[in-house]
């Protein structure tokens, strides 16, 4: 499920400044929203996530970056200044139960913040819309809202960053996809799949900044871009409501139809 939040800036609070780099910080929020509708459920997924057996652990979630219509890029000191008064924000979720306990919480509590130790924007829910979903068929085109972040281990141990029309990367995709399936349902997909990822238009590399500032700081590359999908409805059910490719639910892999 998907909401669309249309929020007011509360400019008058901490002022306008947000870090170019927020996406950690959106994650963030999403996470104490979460908590204060239940505490223990997102103590559990913070931790947990879904998972497989004895393997990795899903956070089915994701999200767009904050729809600006009037912006300054402050170069010199990394800020994005707002200068709307009003924003837009998509949330999309696979899983049920946090949507419930999602949209539970926002109804309760409609102020947050988002920012970082420089700057802090505080924004108001003024609505929130549940979006229709698109129909779900096994061909569909998409447009990126937030880059898709798909890496591999070199065998130095380092990573790699993989551009979507890297051949690697539709099995990445793919096996990320049957991962999350198998995480949520507690089995493997067990039909055969004809799978198909195929990038077109212009491929945009951007550089995100996680943590700036901290001990924890990393930099994650990812890449926006238009593509056709061939899968399953169930996996493309997967890839619309919780993003494609890696780190969704720290804002990567949002994507958006597009009808021909």
């Amino acid at each position: 499920m998907r909401f669309k939040l249309i929020l007011s800036v509360n400019k008058e609070v901490f002022g306008n400044l947000l870090p170019i780099n927020y996406q950690y910080e959106q994650s963030a929020t999403i996470y104490k929203i979460l908590s204060r509708a239940s505490k223990e459920y997102s103590e559990w997924l913070h931790k947990n996530g879904y998972q497989i057996e004895g393997g990795k652990k899903f956070k089915l979630f994701t999200f767009s970056p904050l729809k600006i219509e009037k912006r300054k890029i402050l170069t010199d000191s990394e800020r994005i200044a707002i200068l709307c008064d009003k924003v837009e924000w998509q949330i999309s979720f696979f899983p049920e139960k946090s949507t419930e306990k999602f949209i539970q919480s926002l109804l309760n509590n409609q102020i947050f913040e988002i920012g970082d130790k420089k700057s802090v924007v505080q924004f108001h829910i003024q609505h929130i819309e549940l979006l229709p979903p698109p129909l779900i068929t096994e061909s569909m085109t998409f447009n990126t809202m937030s880059p898709i972040c798909i890496r591999q281990k070199r065998e130095n141990g380092t990573t790699e960053y993989l551009s979507p029309d890297d051949p690697r990367s539709k099995v990445a995709i793919l096996s990320g996809l049957l991962s999350r399936y198998e995480s949520f349902y507690g089995r493997p997909y067990h039909k055969s799949v004809d799978f198909r990822f195929v990038p077109f238009g212009n491929i945009k590399k951007k550089l995100v900044t996680i943590k700036t500032g901290t001990a924890s700081q990393t930099r994650v590359v990812g890449y926006k871009c238009k593509f056709n999908m061939q899968a399953p409805v169930e996996l493309m059910q997967i890839a619309y409501e919780s993003g494609v490719g890696e780190e969704c639910a720290q804002g990567f892999g949002c994507i958006k139809n597009i009808v021909e």
